[in-house]
């Protein structure tokens, strides 16, 4: 079953940990996989050109279907081996609703980590102001008060007490924010939630290597 699968990823890249948790959580370890490199540009080489003509990871194929977005991966996951491993979309309508609502507005929260984090990478140094590096802060900052809010309404996960799809969709993200200097002081709902589930199993089996070998970055120390 999973010999059918092959996933192409780089190591830290949220979008990719979410498929590799996704696969831990449906019991199907032994996928074909490759860790390639970013700064050696790995992710432009043919061989991920022909699964992902965008040129970016993930590359990921599941027998015939190539499903390169990382949601799109997870959700086909979930539905074709319900039965398989744990089960990530919980029954309660109650549970489920609150799933959906977080695991989406996870592209906000993820757009505003991303404007901050990479601005120097996208944006020329010509074309770089101050003025836009304060407004972004600012706009992470208000959205992560917002995640605050949510997680000291829940009990230890996104949609209750369960380990649901929006755990392992968002869990990336959180991690990445941490890794790159986000206070635990400032934001201590994200800070619990991050630590209680860096030991779950699907998230300890598949943490980024680069990061056990690197210190941490400082680019949201600020925010």
């Amino acid at each position: 079953m999973a010999k059918d699968m092959t996933l192409l990823w780089g190591s830290g890249s949220p979008p990719c940990w979410r498929i590799q948790i996704m696969l831990e959580e449906k019991q199907l370890q032994g996928y074909n996989q490759k860790l390639l490199s970013f700064e050696k540009k790995e992710h432009k080489s043919q061989e991920v050109l022909d699964m992902n003509p965008r040129g970016q990871l993930p590359a990921f194929k599941c027998g015939n279907h190539i499903l390169n977005e990382s949601y799109a991966a997870c959700f086909f996951l979930e539905n074709q081996y319900k039965s398989q491993g744990n089960k990530l979309i919980p029954d309660s309508p109650d549970a489920q609703a609150l799933m959906y609502q977080r695991l989406f507005e996870a592209f906000t929260l993820g757009q505003k980590m991303v404007d901050v984090v990479y601005y120097n990478y996208k944006v020329p140094e010509e074309e770089r102001h101050d003025s836009a590096v304060q407004r972004n802060k600012e706009a992470l900052t208000a959205e992560l008060k917002l995640w605050e809010g949510y997680l000291n309404k829940t009990d230890c996960c996104l949609a209750g007490k369960e380990f649901t799809l929006a755990d392992a969709l968002i869990f990336p993200i959180i991690a990445f924010m941490f890794h790159c200097g986000l206070s635990s002081e400032r934001y201590p709902a994200l800070a619990k939630y991050y630590t209680s589930l860096m030991d779950r199993p699907s998230i300890k089996a598949t943490w980024p290597p680069y990061w056990k070998s690197t210190s941490g970055l400082d680019m949201l120390k600020t925010v």
